[in-house]
């Protein structure tokens, strides 16, 4: 009879992201993360296939703890909140950006909150390349504002007006359109997304192209 496994793999991956939240990516490694768990890294590869498993491992890890939405009649409204759960998850870990912006990963819990968005944006008529389109605008945007909000800490100890400041100095002569922008850019970043999200949204609720 084979024995049972140590560990699974829900233990591996909350462990891995706790190592990357608290240590960055330069702590995770195979020897790193097997000292977590109280084990060899030797051990591991029965249920990694080396740093890319890890890797993905812990992409999935940030995508399981994005919440599920039940879906309405409502879509703009469905793409709303499976924009922002996932938005809303990802900056919880944003030492997994680079990751989760790099990563392809085609596990069933890591594709969830895609397939939600997708199947939200399907609802409003789209089919095929205007899906697509629609699809890839909505996740840009979140993707991208996530990755803009990496420039600087996602902490309660951040300085949003001394990073503005410093841009401001720099662009204030070249610059001066962008040296404005920097006296509100981080200021509230929720109603930031909240509001570019709605500039998409509402331009998605037009017919489609075809």
């Amino acid at each position: 009879m084979a024995r049972p496994a140590r560990y699974t793999l829900t233990q591996i991956q909350r462990q891995a992201l706790e190592i990357v939240d608290r240590e960055g990516l330069a702590g995770l490694s195979m020897r790193s993360l097997a000292a977590a768990l109280g084990t060899g890294p030797m051990t591991l590869y029965n249920y990694l296939d080396g740093r890319d498993g890890l890797e993905e491992l812990v992409v999935d890890a940030v995508a399981a703890k994005v919440p599920r939405t039940e879906p309405t009649d409502d879509w703009a409204a469905d793409a709303r909140s499976a924009a922002t759960a996932l938005w809303s998850t990802v900056r919880e870990h944003p030492a997994a950006i680079p990751l989760i912006l790099t990563r392809r990963t085609s596990s069933p819990g890591a594709l969830a909150p895609a397939e939600a968005l997708a199947a939200a944006l399907a609802r409003s008529g789209r089919t095929g390349f205007d899906l697509l389109v629609a699809f890839r605008a909505v996740m840009g945007f979140v993707m991208g504002i996530a990755q803009s909000e990496l420039a600087g800490p996602l902490t309660p100890e951040s300085d949003p007006k001394g990073e503005a400041d410093r841009v401001r100095t720099v662009a204030s002569d070249a610059n001066p359109t962008l040296a404005a922008l920097a006296t509100t850019a981080g200021a509230d970043a929720h109603r930031e997304f909240d509001e570019g999200l709605s500039l998409i949204l509402a331009g998605l609720g037009r017919e489609p192209s075809t």
